[in-house]
């Protein structure tokens, strides 16, 4: 994975999306000093069964903010596109864009926005919908011409300064980010914090369940990348 950039900026479908896999990653980032925010499209509020959405929504956000502080992040924001009907479309881009225009990253992160997670594995509607938006929200915050709306006379312009798109969870992965003990654990602490949505997964205790989840993904392309934990991601050049 390219190292030289300085501010990420992930955006995915829901809370928990980036720990089922580009956190451990994420700790490797900011312990080198870079500066990664989210953004979540939903408030995950369709995730929990026996939770009324609102109550989910509310739990959610909550895990969402402790599970982003355990790899270094401290910006988190959410929109309010509904969970599980995630629309593709303008209004959706519209949203991503500004969000880029506001940070500003050189690198943005999103989720598998392919069919299937690799066979005959099938991806959600929402992760596909919000990682095709995303590739093209890119592009739309360099152009002042598309959503001008944004662009106030004397402030900040249009961003084109996104360098690459990378997509964690894609079955055709690139690249790869090495990740290092403290990072792995960092993102077992991570995912451990969504502790209402992985009891409502898995009668598996929490902290076991993230941990066989997050060294299980972190050692699926070990073989292919040098022997070396690592978080793998499709890489866009812009």
């Amino acid at each position: 994975m390219p190292g030289n950039w300085t501010r990420a900026l992930a955006v995915v479908a829901h809370p928990d999306d980036m720990e089922y896999g580009a956190a451990a990653a994420v700790a490797e980032w900011t312990a080198q000093g870079k500066q990664v925010a989210y953004l979540m499209v939903t408030r995950g509020e369709a995730g929990i069964d026996d939770l009324e959405p609102a109550e989910s929504a509310r739990v959610r956000e909550a895990e969402q903010h402790a599970s982003a502080r355990k790899v270094g992040v401290v910006s988190v924001e959410f929109l309010d596109h509904k969970d599980g009907v995630i629309e593709e479309g303008v209004p959706l881009r519209r949203d991503i864009a500004a969000a880029v225009r506001k940070w500003r990253p050189e690198l943005v992160v999103t989720i598998n926005h392919r069919e299937t997670w690799g066979g005959t594995a099938w991806n959600t509607p929402d992760h596909r919908a919000v990682g095709r938006a995303v590739l093209d929200a890119v592009g739309d915050a360099g152009n002042r011409w598309i959503f001008p709306e944004q662009l106030e006379p004397g402030g900040e312009g249009p961003w084109g300064g996104v360098r690459w798109v990378a997509v964690a969870g894609s079955p055709e992965a690139t690249h790869a980010m090495p990740v290092g003990e403290a990072a792995v654990e960092r993102a077992v602490a991570s995912l451990s914090e969504h502790r209402a949505y992985i009891a409502a997964l898995s009668d598996e205790p929490v902290e076991s369940y993230a941990r066989s989840f997050t060294e299980w993904v972190v050692g699926l392309a070990a073989e292919r990348f040098g022997g070396r934990s690592c978080v793998t991601f499709e890489l866009y050049p812009r």
